[in-house]
């Protein structure tokens, strides 16, 4: 996951995914070892040396200009994301930090803010993807975080290991993807860490699922969308998810869930609501004499 092999797997992902024929390269009936793109064959797109290209997958460039970078972006392809995604990888390529290996705690306002937009189901989760707070509505309508030894309490971990997860999600295949390719993302930013390498580790030997996401280097960003559940009580419900990036926090992320007005969604929301409602304590009385 780290290092210079994090920017040479991207690379070497990203040509392999390219037909040759459709790069505008020559079709030859010469057996091909690998699929996709050669080394030799980006290098000619992109304008630059072979031997550059090389040390580029590498990690052994240092410097390189941003009129390089594009022309390596344009030969290979690369979308939005993965242009950030690119960068950043180079960008830390041999600039390599200790990181930040002490657990992150939601901050107190953070967790305050959750619970005040109960009946909508919201949390906080961390940069490795913790849950670290959790209302009662996103209990109810994901899985009681809290009440798992603290290990457990993380996303990637829970959406491959614990059955409950292909339960909540009817697309699961298609969520499962997503989760793995968001972890593979925010690598790039934090190649260093070193809880962010063990959980990657724990979970392509845990997970043969997660191992396959993995390998594919498919990336993800969870900023906001759609998204179809099901809770035993009411059934399938579709949510909108909407993710925010507090400043100053280190990584935590609020995703706050919400139906749309008048939508059937919105109605079992507020069924879900109601049977997670803390009652009204009655006033105190007196016994009579």
């Amino acid at each position: 996951m780290t290092g210079d092999n994090a920017l040479r797997d991207f690379l070497v992902s990203r040509r392999a995914a390219i037909d040759p024929a459709r790069a505008g390269l020559p079709v030859t009936h010469a057996g091909r070892r690998v699929p996709g793109l050669r080394r030799e064959e980006v290098a000619a797109l992109a304008g630059v040396s072979v031997a550059y290209y090389t040390k580029l997958e590498q990690g052994r460039v240092g410097m390189i200009s941003d009129e390089v970078l594009s022309a390596v972006e344009r030969a290979l392809r690369l979308d939005e994301l993965e242009c950030l995604h690119l960068r950043a990888l180079v960008w830390n390529a041999g600039r390599r930090r200790a990181g930040r290996s002490d657990p992150v705690k939601a901050r107190p306002q953070l967790v305050a803010m959750i619970h005040a937009l109960d009946p909508a189901p919201a949390l906080v989760y961390g940069p490795r993807y913790d849950v670290l707070a959790a209302n009662a509505a996103a209990k109810v309508l994901l899985d009681d975080f809290g009440a798992m030894p603290i290990a457990d309490r993380n996303i990637v971990r829970w959406t491959f290991l614990n059955p409950r997860a292909k339960v909540v999600h009817p697309q699961w295949e298609l969520v499962a993807g997503h989760v793995a390719a968001a972890l593979r993302h925010i690598t790039a930013e934090r190649q260093a860490d070193p809880l962010l390498a063990q959980l990657v580790g724990e979970m392509v030997v845990a997970s043969p699922e997660f191992a396959r996401h993995w390998s594919a280097y498919d990336l993800y960003e969870h900023g906001h969308g759609t998204k179809l559940f099901f809770n035993e009580a009411v059934g399938e419900l579709t949510l909108r998810y909407e993710t925010l990036a507090p400043a100053g926090d280190d990584g935590q992320n609020v995703v706050i869930y919400s139906a749309d007005r008048g939508s059937p969604a919105e109605e079992k929301l507020r069924l879900l609501a109601s049977w997670t409602a803390v009652p009204t304590a009655e006033p105190h009385q007196e016994p009579s004499a």
